[in-house]
């Protein structure tokens, strides 16, 4: 229906255009007539370039409305009597996709396929995770039959460094009639992106648009004051574009601020105390996250995501708004919270409603509060994005997972801080990060702005704030890399010699070689230079270079005896410290200290050099090391020392003086060191080639030698460059023929009379979808999880999927019986696939992680939700429930996978079988088919 913001009458050139643009492009106008507003330039110009044939690449910030796009591609592949997949990064999106193409076409049109969820499959468009397509076109699935668009949203997820080379393996493999539409943040290189995808898939349309359809204002929350960010623009003399100027008065706060507070209680009490920090003056105490929510509310800033990073933090947070009173509803607001949480929630069971905190997470929500984090239930999540989406929870606190893809907009997002925890250690925002986070900020069609807000604290510059919210910079980086299922796959598909092809054409690939384009010039320029430098120290004696070979020789034999020496000098006189003994007189050969001085204490030390304490008959007290005796240094004679000499004592230092000088001993001169240069034959012999060269001779000797060393340096830096462009050149073609080679010793790939081939193993390995995917199968091969009862079954297939959060304090136990002999037997095959790994050169599987055995071992059994994360946390183990139903449904999907592989009537099969069966109840079961 046409948009009451549409002119009601037309002049007779707009009507001429509108009229041709209809006649050209009569699939758009359709689209258009059901839209209730009119599409942006960059969304016609896209949704033009498809009508007319063309792939699209869209890069526009976060909700500019690049969906839009992709739902053109929906209607243009319905009207065509053809297929359309439309693939999401993660569950939640894909979810939120399915329920909005099936409120416009109807239920019947529209399919999902998330891997644990499987809803009319046939359907002409089908929902779902980019993993779901990549395993369809290894399977030669005959869902592909009739497809005509694949929409590929977020496609910027290819730079992820775990899941990225799927999306490159999805569109190096559809079939070259599908039209792809590509949806993707904004990236500085979509460009370069968009190259590539007319190198790989035929003729593409690149659309960018930079523009926020919703203005975002950027503020700094500085002690309870809301100061703008940025205060108007400048021009750039060298550019001439206006630049943002950050707020003056914002800086002179925070200065002011920094200089009034003691430097020693910034942070808030520590240790539990409280009161004024040094000097009694005042500490720094951020405002509380109630405080902060009510200002926000104050100031009409309301709904907002506030991003924490980290779960707890998030749980934190919601618990302190609820225990201080906080209410952000009406009352018919609380009667529609209910309904839908009512609406979610039905399949929970019973018994498990308090250990799942469902009381305290819905009184929360009646409050208008959550939290939203990948450890939350996935009927809790999807409750609270429902919730959020209708305006009636109006503030989330959220890890960044938020950020990916899901369709949450607020009116203003809060960053509690500029760090984050990236599994290994606290890194700082990135300004790509920052984007992404702050997007979500305005609420296109309800805000006419949008609003970031960072919370200062001490020690945090506005400048760096400013620069990550003012940076334009977010380059795409290719992660893909081979791996040995899509070894198998690639071999089995298309043969060694076209996939070794076909992995020249990846992203990765193409950027690589772009690399080496610059590189290259800098050889050729440097080939260059070196003939030059070789004409200039040309001489006509003889070969300057074979001069300058022998010089270069030279030195570097002397430097390397140097080295020795000193080595060998520092190993004598240490050797010759440690024979010291206490009354020892010694010689300190040179240095304020030289002369005589006695030993008080020869200062051994099992784990380090001796430093013997010594008083000088200069009356200087103290510790001498190896680097005050070039020399090795040897006792001159004793004295008699008291039983107990205090150094600190200045009359006790003049005894011992007097005591040193009235002994008659005389410190030796004129040691000759042993061992120097001219001791070496090697060197020797050097010299006299060098004397015995035509070249020795020239009178233009040392201007030669100038150019000579110029040209060494330059030919060390040019071969330098030439190893990295070989190392760059091919590196994926060449990583594969290295895996290919691994599984051709473990007999996954065989070569015979009509080449290299896939063997009966190696035709499992290539079903099998899993970062363990080879160790996975070389356990079935080795029959390791024969036997294994299914709740045994699942507890050692969870080793190959589960990856601790963090460091636990001490292994986990493992079941007694089947249970551990199946683990140390994989735990086997782990290290000794991870020494071929290392020989081969290739990237090492990751060691399988017991730690959730004992949780899934105890839910396949049939206990209940509660014993199971109560026994977790009696062992020690964060397990929140949400994350016990993420790690069960991976489990899940690769039980799922061996019972396919092996099949049914296999003992191995059943076991898997009856496994997944026996755990696909209760909260696990909520959402899966």
């Amino acid at each position: 229906m046409a948009s009451p913001s549409r002119p009601s009458a037309l002049s007779p050139a707009e009507a001429y255009s509108a009229s041709r643009r209809r006649a050209e492009q009569p699939r758009l106008t359709e689209f258009t007539a059901g839209l209730s507003f009119e599409l942006d330039p960059f969304q016609h110009a896209a949704c033009a370039a498809l009508e007319n044939g063309h792939g699209v690449l869209v890069c526009a910030p976060t909700g500019a409305g690049k969906t839009v796009v992709g739902e053109f591609a929906v209607h243009l592949a319905l009207a065509e009597g053809r297929k359309c997949f439309y693939t999401t990064p993660i569950k939640a999106l894909s979810n939120q996709k399915h329920a909005d193409l099936a409120a416009r076409y109807g239920s019947a049109a529209v399919g999902l396929l998330t891997g644990d969820t499987s809803v009319n499959g046939d359907a002409p468009i089908v929902v779902m995770t980019t993993e779901v397509l990549r395993n369809m076109l290894y399977a030669g699935s005959s869902a592909l039959h009739g497809l005509g668009y694949v929409v590929m949203d977020e496609v910027h997820y290819l730079a992820d460094r775990f899941r990225g080379a799927v999306w490159e393996e999805v569109i190096l493999h559809l079939p070259e009639h599908v039209r792809l539409v590509s949806l993707s943040a904004t990236v500085s290189n979509a460009e370069e992106f968009g190259e590539w995808l007319v190198e790989v898939r035929g003729d593409t349309a690149v659309v960018v648009d930079e523009h926020r359809p919703v203005p975002l204002w950027q503020h700094m929350l500085v002690a309870g004051r809301m100061m703008d960010l940025f205060g108007g623009e400048t021009v750039d003399p060298r550019t001439g574009r206006a630049e943002l100027r950050i707020n003056p008065n914002l800086v002179r706060h925070t200065q002011d601020l920094e200089r009034y507070l003691p430097s020693i209680g910034l942070r808030g009490p520590r240790n539990g105390r409280r009161g004024g920090g040094a000097q009694g003056g005042p500490r720094f105490r951020p405002p509380s996250r109630v405080e902060v929510v009510r200002k926000l509310d104050d100031a009409g800033l309301l709904p907002a995501i506030v991003f924490i990073f980290s779960r707890a933090g998030c749980q934190a947070a919601v618990t302190q708004c609820v225990r201080a009173g906080l209410r952000l509803t009406s009352d018919d607001e609380v009667d529609l919270i209910r309904r839908i949480i009512d609406e979610h929630t039905a399949g929970l069971p019973e018994g498990d409603l308090m250990v799942l905190g469902y009381w305290e997470w819905r009184e929360a929500l009646e409050r208008g509060i959550a939290s939203h984090h990948a450890g939350l239930l996935p009927a809790f999540k999807e409750t609270v994005e429902e919730l959020f989406v209708r305006g009636l929870v109006k503030v989330v606190f959220a890890t960044e997972t938020l950020a990916l893809g899901i369709n949450m907009p607020a009116r203003t997002v809060v960053l509690e801080k500029l760090v984050k925890y990236n599994g290994e250690a606290h890194v700082d925002l990135t300004p790509g990060e920052y984007t992404q986070l702050t997007g979500r900020a305005g609420r296109r069609g309800i805000d006419v702005e949008g609003h970031a807000v960072v919370l200062w604290q001490p020690g945090m510059d506005p400048k760096a704030v400013a620069g990550l919210a003012s940076t334009r910079t977010y380059p795409l980086r290719s992660s893909f890399r081979p791996g040995y299922n899509m070894a198998v796959n690639l071999v089995e598909q298309l043969g060694a010699k076209a996939a070794r092809e076909m992995l020249e054409q990846s992203f990765a690939q193409f950027q690589a070689d772009r690399s080496v384009v610059g590189l290259s010039r800098r050889v050729e320029r440097n080939n260059e230079a070196l003939a030059g430098y070789a004409e200039a120290m040309t001489c006509h004696l003889g070969d300057f270079g074979e001069y300058a070979e022998l010089r270069r020789r030279i030195s570097a034999r002397e430097k390397m005896l140097a080295r020795q020496n000193t080595a060998n000098r520092r190993a004598e006189a240490a050797a010759s410290l440690e024979r010291l003994r206490r009354g020892d007189v010694i010689a300190v050969p040179s240095g304020r200290r030289s002369g005589l001085a006695v030993v008080i204490d020869p200062g051994l030390d099992p784990m380090s050099e001796p430093r013997p304490l010594v008083v000088t008959e200069d009356r200087w007290a103290g510790r001498l090391s190896v680097a005050d005796f070039p020399t090795p240094v040897e006792a001159l004679g004793r004295v008699k020392l008291p039983r107990n000499v205090d150094v600190r004592s200045p009359r006790s230092r003049r005894d011992l003086a007097s005591t040193l000088r009235n002994t008659g001993i005389e410190a030796p001169t004129g040691r000759r060191r042993r061992g120097g240069p001219d001791d070496d034959a090697e060197l020797a012999t050097l010299r006299r080639a060098l004397r015995a060269h035509p070249c020795h001779g020239c009178d233009k000797r040392e201007e030669h030698a100038r150019w000579a060393e110029r040209h060494q340096r330059l030919a060390a830096e040019t071969e330098q460059l030439q190893r990295k462009v070989a190392a760059t050149t091919h590196s994926l073609a060449r990583a594969f023929d290295r895996i290919r080679a691994l599984l051709r010793e473990r007999g996954y790939l065989a070569v015979g009379d009509d080449g290299e081939h896939v063997t009966e193993d190696g035709r499992r390995l290539a079903r099998i979808y899993s970062e363990c995917d080879l160790l996975a199968a070389e356990c079935l091969r080795n029959r390791v999880w024969d036997g294994l009862e299914p709740a045994e079954l699942a507890a050692v297939v969870s080793t190959l999927v589960y990856e601790s959060r963090r460091d636990s304090p001490s292994a986990p136990r493992l079941p007694a019986g089947g249970v551990t002999r199946a683990w140390d037997t994989t735990l086997r095959l782990w290290a000794e696939l991870e020494d071929d790994e290392r020989r081969h050169r290739l990237d090492r599987t990751r060691e399988p992680d017991p730690g959730f055995a004992w949780p899934v071992y105890r839910w396949a059994r049939g206990e209940s939700l509660e014993r199971v994360l109560v026994a977790s946390e009696t062992a020690g183990q964060e397990l929140s429930a949400g994350d016990f139903v993420r790690w069960c449904r991976q489990v899940l999907d690769l039980l799922d996978q061996l019972r396919d592989v092996v099949g049914r009537a296999h003992p191995l099969g059943r076991s898997a079988a009856r496994a997944a069966e026996a755990m696909r109840r209760g909260v696990v079961a909520m959402g899966t088919v």
